[in-house]
């Protein structure tokens, strides 16, 4: 038995969800346009016969102008400690930048380059973000897409030929470390981020207070009062639609599953220690 730890790292909507999701075949983190999407480091099991690779996914690395910011980037750059293959995520459809560099900076030895997005980026552009990623000297290259599946397979073996010989860190049946009342908080923020533009996206947190399968109490927090109205919407429809898309994505397709949602103004929750102490570190349901 081989096994090992693969942590993927990158700019906010470089695709790493999306590309985890791809190769697992199955979802475990959730998406969006959305900088900033994925708030939790989350881990994803690759089962083999001989081996298992766990992915772990990770926020965005940006510049912080909140706790949540700096709580994020924590997260991401602590993800890099102790693992066998550190990947670089790089968007095929966006210039190389500041933040790509400073990330390549803090990579171990015989990290691996990974150019996303190759499904909607011309091949000059690939080639172009090929080429400019070679001053970062990695170990390997990786042009892939995480929605057609283009460039997974060779992607996956060569990590699978980087694992050492070790124990199965999680049993056949577990594909992710996120406990499922987590699973579906994230859902129903996935919703909501797919509903909103500018800034109150970024303002939104989901948790659950109530886990009594099928039923489930989701509370849903926003900074300021005037942004409570928004997420209910006129005559609770914009909750009603968020419920229903969420559910469906749960097992059954949410048949008998009662997901109730209420929405808490927590102000400046972004800005609070204790506040994300809480939203952002795995515990059970109160």
């Amino acid at each position: 038995m081989r096994s090992g730890f693969v942590t993927l790292v990158g700019r906010p909507n470089a695709g790493k969800s999306t590309l985890i999701n791809q190769i697992l075949g199955t979802k475990i983190s959730i998406v969006s346009d959305k900088p900033q999407t994925t708030r939790l480091r989350i881990m994803g099991v690759l089962h083999r016969d001989d081996s298992q690779i766990v992915f772990v996914d990770t926020p965005g690395i940006h510049k912080p102008i909140t706790q949540l910011g700096e709580r994020l980037n924590e997260t991401a750059n602590a993800a890099l400690n102790d693992v066998d293959v550190a990947c670089l995520v790089i968007d095929a459809t966006a210039p190389i930048g500041r933040g790509d560099r400073l990330i390549a900076d803090g990579l171990p030895p015989k990290s691996v380059v990974v150019i996303t997005k190759c499904d909607i980026a011309t091949p000059d552009a690939i080639l172009t973000q090929l080429s400019e990623s070679s001053a970062f000297e990695a170990e390997e290259y990786f042009p892939v897409s995480g929605v057609t599946g283009q460039g997974i397979d060779a992607f996956v073996d060569y990590l699978d030929s980087r694992m050492s010989e070790g124990p199965a860190y999680f049993p056949p049946d577990q594909i992710t470390d996120l406990p499922e009342p987590w699973f579906v908080a994230e859902l129903v923020r996935e919703q909501l981020l797919s509903m909103f533009r500018e800034e109150l996206p970024y303002s939104i947190a989901t948790r659950i207070t109530e886990w009594d399968w099928p039923r489930i109490r989701c509370e849903i927090l926003v900074e300021r009062e005037s942004q409570k109205g928004m997420v209910i919407g006129r005559n609770g429809d914009v909750l009603k639609k968020v419920g229903t898309a969420a559910r469906h994505q749960l097992q059954g397709n949410g048949e008998g599953i009662h997901l109730e949602l209420h929405v808490k103004v927590e102000k400046d929750w972004q800005k609070r220690r204790e506040s994300l102490d809480r939203l952002l570190d795995f515990h059970e349901p109160d």
